[in-house]
């Protein structure tokens, strides 16, 4: 293991939750545990910060089955067990539904609103102020260009993003760790492979534009940090006037 890419991934973790001021001593955070890397290591380093910080939180993972045949949930619940993590299981349809015969045109859409929708209900019904997800630097800029791509608007993921007034608190304190570093983090803590079950997890819009993405930084390593620090740089005096409902209307017909 080097304790310099382990130490690098937990500090940029720390900046992003202070910068960001995501965590404050007596909350109650759900961690939304899906069995990748990503929120492997999320769980693993809010779990760990406990033990080192002047403040205290209580964490329980969330992990919800999407009802496919392989599933890894019970895997995922005992490695819980293992690492002391307090864990919860829901077990539902909403994967095979997704991509049922009804639904055959936008599986992912539907399956991430239902997921997003049952990750806000057991947070509350948890007692939970906050809500970790294990989003990336990389998920953030992936989502930037998914939505000017096929919404037609500049918008991402946010760092720290209240709900329902304040009642809830989404926050993703791996914002400042990219992808690569992650990987790494997995490797060397030899987090377990638990496999997707998803038959369309490598065909989506999202792997589109992975990819798209990956060819521009194979070309200069800076840009995909030029892209991150330029969605906190913005310049309202270069960028094109808001246009209204009609005129919208009228120039897509």
């Amino acid at each position: 293991m080097s304790a310099f890419r382990d130490k690098a991934v937990r500090r940029s973790v720390g900046q992003a939750i202070h910068h960001y001021d995501m965590i404050a001593d007596g909350d109650r955070i759900a961690v939304g545990l899906s069995g990748g890397k990503d929120s492997l290591t999320l769980m693993w380093i809010l779990h760990e910060r406990l033990s080192r910080i002047p403040i205290h939180y209580a964490l329980v993972a969330i992990h919800i089955d999407l009802g496919f045949e392989a599933t890894p949930a019970p895997r995922i619940e005992a490695y819980c067990k293992e690492m002391g993590y307090n864990c919860r299981v829901e077990y539902t349809d909403y994967g095979t539904r997704s991509h049922s015969e009804e639904n055959r045109e936008n599986p992912c859409f539907l399956c991430a609103r239902l997921r997003r929708k049952r990750l806000f209900e057991m947070a509350d019904e948890l007692g939970c102020n906050k809500l970790a997800l294990g989003h990336n630097m990389d998920d953030i800029i992936e989502t930037l260009f998914l939505n000017m791509c096929y919404s037609g608007e500049m918008s991402t993921m946010v760092p720290c993003q209240p709900f329902f007034k304040g009642k809830l608190v989404v926050i993703r304190p791996l914002a400042h760790v990219d992808e690569g570093g992650i990987d790494q983090f997995a490797q060397d803590h030899d987090f377990p492979d638990f496999a997707n079950p998803c038959p369309t997890a490598k065909t989506s819009k999202r792997r589109e534009i992975k990819k798209m993405l990956n060819g521009l930084y194979e070309t200069n390593n800076k840009i995909k940090g030029n892209i991150f620090r330029s969605m906190s740089r913005i310049k309202p005096d270069y960028l094109l006037k808001p246009r209204s409902m009609e005129q919208g209307l009228t120039a897509g017909m």
